[in-house]
């Protein structure tokens, strides 16, 4: 009999981590590597958390508590859904977990059964297809069009849906392109799935790193919309606090919140405690101003990361609306992503993530979340590769 179950086999290695994993081989090797193949930005936490924090373990606040929450950090979360995106939940309506990814894994093994179909646009984050497979369901991938912003148009999202669709993940802004949906882009999706079942995972864990456009929550197109609508959000990448580990979900559904909250009881149960307590500083505002230092130094590097890219013959780019990727086109180069990259590690130091591990060949992902010192000499690195390519 064999030890795996067939379940933990459907699961696929994450090639983000692959990458870093090589990466920090060469390093340990004496090799001069420069990753940008994380996701994490290279800020530390405002001080303003840090010392909630203390101030929580002063006090003694180290024991279990409430699995969905405490009180306090859930009707924050709730004052922020209310602030920023103009939407109501109760704080009955959320439940906060170890990060989005576990917000995620609970949603999906709270709603999906072996046979249902959930649409996933490409490129996605590299994690959603692997959760689907887990639950036993199965990922329908709608490949988008660069020269649309790499966004699911309507007529796709009609074209997808069959009689065994059970949900549809949307990512505004996107990991790996940046791309955000407008409001008349969620409009045109929200009329699609009316009169559906459908239910709607949206992951909105980039919105506060927006450059030159407004940030519009799926949930807020409409009472249809928000019923049909999972919010999933977190602290991580806005607020650089990806080790806290701090995510959330929001429904006005309240079997599927007390089915998740059934789940994350017998997994998880509550998480860090003092997490929570330094959360509640950043869903509240009171560090709005450090996040917007970071998104203006995420902005600049932006603009000179593309710039720079745009000049290099045989890749191009286009301007990400928000998040703190670039998916750089290589098709002109390589329709191998998984060979270029590795190729381009190995030969010059430099790591990126291949676009095959987000379901778009001919593209790699690179995270500007570091400075621009290292920015510049990466680009010129590869800019370097390249030529010996075309040679």
């Amino acid at each position: 009999m064999p030890i795996l179950s067939d379940r933990i086999q459907t699961l696929s290695p994450s090639l983000t981590i692959a990458i870093s994993s090589l990466a920090r081989d060469l390093k340990a090797e004496g090799k001069d590597i420069l990753s940008f193949s994380a996701g994490e930005p290279d800020f530390s936490t405002p001080q303003t958390i840090k010392d909630a924090a203390v101030q929580a373990l002063e006090e003694g606040f180290t024991q279990y508590t409430a699995v969905a929450g405490i009180p306090e950090v859930l009707q924050a979360v709730a004052t922020k859904l209310q602030r920023d995106n103009n939407l109501t939940y109760a704080p009955s309506d959320i439940i906060v977990s170890n990060g989005a990814k576990q917000s995620l894994f609970n949603l999906f093994q709270a709603t999906l059964n072996e046979g249902d179909e959930v649409i996933i646009p490409a490129p996605y984050w590299v994690t959603y297809p692997e959760l689907v497979k887990y639950a036993q369901a199965t990922p329908i991938i709608v490949p988008t069009d660069e020269r649309y912003g790499f966004k699911m148009t309507a007529e796709q999202l009609q074209n997808a849906i069959t009689p065994k669709t059970k949900m549809i993940i949307l990512t505004t802004p996107s990991n790996p392109t940046g791309s955000v949906y407008s409001k008349e882009e969620l409009e045109a999706l929200a009329e699609v799935l009316k009169g559906t079942d459908i239910l709607v995972a949206s992951d909105e864990m980039y919105e506060k790193l927006l450059y030159g456009i407004d940030f519009v929550a799926t949930a807020s197109i409409s009472e249809d919309m928000y019923q049909r609508t999972i919010t999933i959000n977190g602290l991580s990448k806005s607020v650089a606090m990806t080790g806290w580990r701090f995510g959330y979900l929001a429904t006005p559904n309240k079997e599927l919140i007390s089915a998740m909250n059934k789940l994350q009881s017998q997994s998880t149960s509550n998480i860090n405690s003092i997490t929570q307590k330094a959360a509640i500083p950043a869903l509240l505002g009171e560090v709005d101003s450090e996040i917007e230092q970071m998104r203006r130094a995420f902005e600049g590097r932006c603009q000179e990361a593309v710039t720079l890219f745009n000049k290099i013959d045989g890749l191009s780019v286009l301007k990400p609306q928000g998040a703190f990727y670039l998916f750089v086109n290589i098709k002109d180069i390589s329709m191998d992503s998984m060979k270029f990259c590795e190729e381009l590690l190995k030969a010059t130091g430099v790591a990126v993530v291949p676009g095959i591990g987000f379901g778009a060949e001919g593209y790699f992902r690179f995270s500007f979340a570091t400075d621009l010192v290292t920015i510049r000499e990466g680009i010129r690195r590869i800019e370097r590769f390249v030529e010996t390519q075309r040679a």
